[in-house]
């Protein structure tokens, strides 16, 4: 079975079902290929099933201000269970998932892509090989997990996230969690609330390189004590030995850790391999990720890279936001990419949120930085829900008025970062957030209050409508 295509994507996670479905909402004929499960990692073993499961340890979590609001009894995770469940909702969402890509009539096949040469796709599938021809590709293949020394994967005892939602979780109690990352940092939380016994190593101090202010990474550590969970700094590791029924960590400077299991949290690399990128002109740079300029085109025209396969901040927030570009610059419009201002998100003891621009990065880039501040344990809603911890934290530009970057941590922060995104542009985006009309009481109150504390900090005589005439 040959065709030939407005649009051919390669790998079906969420930049490249998003990608696949843009594409034919604005009239393109086009083929999404997967070799793996529809749906790739996000679907599959990361971001759906882990989110069903932070739900259940959130839940978990507030049942020590139960009996403040009337409430008896208590709750305990099971991690067997929440594994039954997560693989529900993961087949309801691929249903509804395949379900509208037919509606749509994207043509989907299954197998192994790989450039046979411009314009031209081999698809190596299971009961034989095809071929289709394509006026423009996306190449959204995703990443996989790292596995560094001198851990080795072994079935029950040394998992990635990957492992752990591909099978059943191991029975065992006691398991550490290692790496500095948004993986492990929400890992170590879900699974002590979820009934395990977590030992958090980490090489680095969590999240140090996502840009969160000293105060976010604060609040999150003293929501981690009191769950019980800190991180174990280490400083390499020089033996992981698996034995029957354990796993033996010992460090470099002889401490040792026994658990029943281990999960790793160190990373993931660009999957490129047999693409046939050289057959094209795609390259890829010193760690493996594919090359490309702002407009998300690689070397070869007409061919695009999106998510995780292109850019180290390996997200779906990131994956999805490239396929809107690639797919817009594929239709003619020139857009530009500036992975920045997508919302990064923590889902661990506390919700933290972020994008733009911190304070440092601010005045590297020749910015006056001007923070707005309003704390959520002055907030009505936030105090009913006994969830007070968090702030929201704006950054504008002084001379401009411009909003710069935002940070919010506090229950549902992974909802309300949206906000700060939704503007025409960030030049006028404060203004529309002063112009807005909100709910009450409601936690999103405090963004407007942030930025009305930005506005009197500025001295500014009108900052309803963003005139920025300073007294």
């Amino acid at each position: 079975m040959t065709g030939t295509f407005d649009l051919a994507v390669i790998g079906s996670g969420p930049g490249g079902y998003r990608a696949a479905v843009l594409g034919a909402l604005r009239g393109l004929d086009v083929v999404l290929v997967e070799r793996d499960r529809w749906g790739g990692c996000c679907l599959n073993r990361g971001c759906v099933p882990k989110k069903a499961w932070y739900h259940s340890a959130r839940l978990i979590a507030s049942q020590h201000t139960f009996a403040a609001r009337g409430i008896r009894g208590s709750l305990a995770g099971d991690l067997a269970a929440a594994w039954n469940h997560q693989r529900g909702v993961v087949d309801r969402v691929r249903e509804s998932y395949r379900a509208y890509l037919k509606h749509l009539k994207v043509e989907t096949r299954a197998g192994h892509a790989r450039f046979a040469g411009p314009g031209e796709i081999d698809i190596l599938g299971a009961e034989g090989s095809d071929t289709v021809r394509a006026r423009h590709t996306i190449i959204a293949t995703g990443a996989a997990p790292i596995v560094p020394e001198p851990f080795r994967l072994a079935s029950a005892r040394v998992l990635t996230t990957d492992d752990l939602f591909d099978r059943a979780p191991p029975a065992g109690a006691r398991v550490a969690v290692i790496g500095s990352g948004v993986v492990a940092t929400e890992f170590a939380f879900i699974l002590q609330l979820l009934g395990r016994e977590v030992t958090w190593l980490s090489r680095s101090r969590p999240l140090a390189r996502l840009g969160f202010s000293v105060q976010a990474l604060t609040t999150l550590n003293e929501r981690l004590q009191a769950q019980g969970i800190e991180p174990r700094r280490i400083r390499a590791y020089a033996k992981a030995e698996i034995g029957r029924d354990t796993v033996a960590i010992t460090t470099e400077s002889g401490e040792r850790f026994e658990v029943d299991w281990v999960l790793l949290g160190t990373g993931r690399q660009p999957v490129t391999a047999d693409l046939g990128l050289e057959r094209v002109g795609v390259g890829t740079d010193r760690r493996g990720f594919i090359e490309r300029g702002p407009t998300l085109q690689t070397a070869a025209a007409g061919v695009y890279a999106i998510g995780d396969v292109a850019g180290d901040s390996m997200t779906a927030n990131h994956a999805l936001s490239d396929a809107t570009v690639a797919v817009a610059n594929i239709l003619g419009e020139d857009r530009r990419q500036d992975g920045r201002f997508v919302p990064t998100v923590v889902y661990s003891a506390v919700e933290m949120a972020r994008l733009g621009l911190n304070e440092d990065m601010a005045e590297d880039e020749g910015h006056e930085p001007a923070v707005g501040f309003a704390a959520f344990e002055t907030s009505p809603r936030a105090l009913g829900q006994d969830e007070p911890e968090g702030f929201v934290r704006l950054i504008g530009d002084l001379d401009t008025g411009a909003l710069l970057g935002g940070e919010i941590v506090g229950g549902d922060a992974g909802e309300l970062i949206h906000l700060l995104s939704l503007a025409p542009d960030r030049e006028t985006a404060l203004a529309w957030l002063a112009r807005g009309t909100w709910n009450h009481p409601a936690r999103a109150e405090e963004i407007l209050n942030a930025t009305e504390t930005m506005a009197a900090k500025w001295q500014l005589q009108d900052p309803i409508f963003g005139r920025r005439h300073r007294r």
